[in-house]
């Protein structure tokens, strides 16, 4: 197996983006990611793109097809694949190009992502989003995305002592990233307060504990290692891509407070990359709700079971802290296109690791992680990069 690269990077802003298309975002992603690569057109041999719902959302499929034509990819016919694991789509399609390349198969590869998901009412985006559980044993009985996570929140909070207080300090940090972050949807600043006083979403879960319906796409591009140097004096080195999957049913699972998948992926790449946690200076991990991303540092073994919450309002998430978290703003303030973020992940990471992340960089930082969840934990991507 070869060892791959990421030479080239490219992210539309985030937000409700009513004045451009489905094929306006992955359009400018893909233009960003080659023009920073210096790579035509003619040199990709192939495209993995990540999307969660085009069908619901738009009424399109073959999204494989449409990316190549719109993006001018047929001229040479390349092999354009979409990759599909609810909201981990685009790590799952980063991954897919990671394998491409170090296989042999391929050489110069686009992996992307993309959601647009403004153009449909909230319920029926709430209805996509609920396909990413078991659509016959959760959604149908009425359990709704935000109240999954609502149940994990709560188990977590009755058995380990996390406080309402510590779910809100993680939407004020990641706001509090995203001000510093020019493609996020939030850039406002919030406090705690803030948090604990916006509506009420699924006990105890509160507005502003949970991502928004975001439009947007991100692209990166993948080169054999040894031939990185040809493309850009920077690039980032892929040390790990690594995947794990449970059940997708939540009454299923071990635990509520876990997310088995995480812990398994972490640990398959932290053994591919042969690095301890203790090496990471940047991580983006996956934040569509305020307990997910306590969960998270927990499972990939950044701190003990339990005290994820303490160490979120100690401040040691935050830029300057112990371990930078979702410097971003993450999916909570950067936004939460769901087939673009597992991209978007690691698009932050490689201008982490670049020095070209500006105010909120993480000084020194030379290793990064990203982790991408599909629905509750069904699906878990993880990728660490170094410099």
């Amino acid at each position: 197996m070869r060892e791959v690269a990421i030479v080239g990077i490219g992210c539309t802003k985030f937000g409700e983006m009513w004045n451009k298309s489905f094929r306006d975002l992955f359009i400018e992603a893909g233009l960003m990611a080659l023009t920073d690569a210096e790579v035509s057109g003619a040199q990709i041999e192939a495209l993995y793109g990540g999307n969660m719902s085009a069908g619901m959302f738009l009424e399109q499929e073959h999204i494989g097809a449409l990316i190549a034509d719109y993006s001018g990819l047929t001229t040479n016919n390349i092999p354009s694949t979409r990759v599909e694991a609810a909201c981990a789509s685009g790590g799952l399609a980063l991954r897919s190009g990671i394998i491409a390349v170090a296989s042999g198969y391929h050489d110069v590869v686009i992996s992307a992502g993309i959601e647009k998901m403004t153009d449909v009412g909230a319920e029926k985006a709430m209805d996509a989003l609920a396909s990413a559980a078991d659509r016959e044993w959760e959604a149908e009985v009425g359990a709704t995305f935000p109240g999954l996570y609502a149940m994990m929140a709560r188990a977590h909070m009755h058995e380990l002592g996390t406080t309402r207080e510590q779910l809100a300090q993680v939407a004020v940090k990641n706001h509090y990233h995203g001000s510093m972050n020019p493609r996020a949807q939030f850039r406002n600043k919030i406090t705690i307060d803030t948090v604990i006083n916006s509506p009420l979403v699924a006990d105890p879960l509160r507005l502003f504990d949970c991502s928004p319906i975001t439009d947007g796409a991100a692209a990166v591009v993948l080169v054999p290692a040894e031939r990185a140097k040809e493309f850009t004096d920077t690039p980032i080195y892929v040390k790990a891509a690594a995947q794990a999957s449970d059940t997708i049913s939540l009454h299923d699972r071990r635990s509520l407070t876990s997310i088995d998948a995480t812990t398994i992926a972490a640990d398959r790449a932290f053994k591919m990359a042969r690095l301890q946690r203790s090496q990471i200076d940047v991580a983006e991990v996956h934040d569509c709700f305020t307990i997910a991303e306590i969960m998270a540092i927990e499972d990939l073994g950044f701190f003990e079971k339990g005290a994820g919450g303490p160490v979120t309002l100690a401040g040691d998430t935050a830029i300057g802290g112990k371990i930078p978290i979702n410097t971003s703003g993450g999916l909570k303030a950067c936004g939460h296109p769901v087939g673009a973020t597992g991209i978007k992940q690691a698009v932050e990471i490689v201008e982490q690791l670049r020095g070209d992340a500006g105010k909120r960089q993480v000084d020194g930082a030379e290793v990064g992680l990203t982790h991408n969840v599909g629905g509750t934990g069904g699906t878990v991507v993880v990728h660490i990069l170094a410099r």
